[in-house]
């Protein structure tokens, strides 16, 4: 057996071990493909975050994890008789051949612009998608499904602007944003926490719209800030003798301005 086939395999058989009622574990066992999810993601910015760094290592053992998910989910699916890691790979095996017929097929491609009109329109054949012209509401609901929300946020924002749902001056985004403020702070008072979610998402939507108008790319503002306050708090941690919750939060407000003055000098 090829190597990677054969590692393939073992993978294979240690995760039904796992999941095996007469001695696997008891966390793998109650899990379903639902509560797998959020690991999924997780994973998937592991894996991308050890690409950035360029550690082989890193790359390798996040791209396992990762592999890992995908084993456990079909894992889970041969169990309720609804399809194995074996469909999975002939799927995306298949779709690979049709959507390359420059490679698989007869036809001539000159670009790599060629080879991505000929995807997509190979995929809208798939979906039943050919000669129709998308509505604006169905391309939309893709960057939903496909990218995190602050991306698909901005994604979804710059589209129907492109299309005219946009304001005359960015006085209105800041009107627009103070009205969902206001309205937010009415839901936190009076409202359930279904609308109060509602509420919030509205006002984080009204951001994005903000960050559009100045250029200002959200997700990775979010990340800066993040970073930053990871790099602050590494910096507190530095100062101290003790844990960080033995300290009052007038003694933490002082470290916290300590190590923003020593981080920007």
């Amino acid at each position: 057996m090829n190597e990677n086939l054969q590692a393939l395999q073992e993978l294979i058989d240690v995760v039904a071990k796992l999941r095996n009622p007469d001695g696997g574990c008891p966390w793998d066992l109650e899990q379903t493909p639902q509560t797998l999810t959020p690991y999924i993601i997780e994973e998937a910015y592991e894996t991308v975050d050890a690409i950035k760094s360029g550690d082989k290592n890193a790359i390798a053992e996040e791209l396992g994890d990762l592999l890992l998910q995908v084993v456990l989910q079909a894992q889970i699916a041969s169990e309720h008789g609804d399809f194995s890691l074996k469909e999975v790979a002939e799927g995306i095996s298949q779709k690979l051949i049709r959507r390359h017929p420059h490679v698989f097929g007869d036809t001539s491609v000159e670009s790599v612009d060629e080879v991505r009109q000929n995807w997509e329109q190979i995929k809208a054949e798939e979906k039943g998608e050919s000669g129709q012209k998308p509505l604006l509401s169905t391309k939309l609901d893709k960057y939903t499904k496909k990218s995190p929300p602050l991306t698909a946020a901005m994604k979804i924002s710059q589209k129907a602007a492109g299309a005219g749902f946009e304001w005359e001056n960015i006085d209105g985004v800041w009107n627009k944003l103070a009205e969902e403020l206001e309205e937010f702070k009415q839901a936190l008072a009076h409202e359930t926490p279904q609308q109060q979610s509602s509420e919030f998402g509205d006002v984080l939507f009204s951001l994005v719209q903000l960050a559009r108008w100045n250029n200002i790319d959200p997700a990775e503002a979010l990340q800066g800030t993040n970073q930053r306050f990871i790099q602050r708090l590494k910096k507190m941690e530095a100062f101290t003798d003790r844990p960080l919750t033995e300290y009052s939060l007038a003694e933490l407000e002082e470290l916290w301005q300590r190590a923003k003055k020593e981080l920007l000098t």
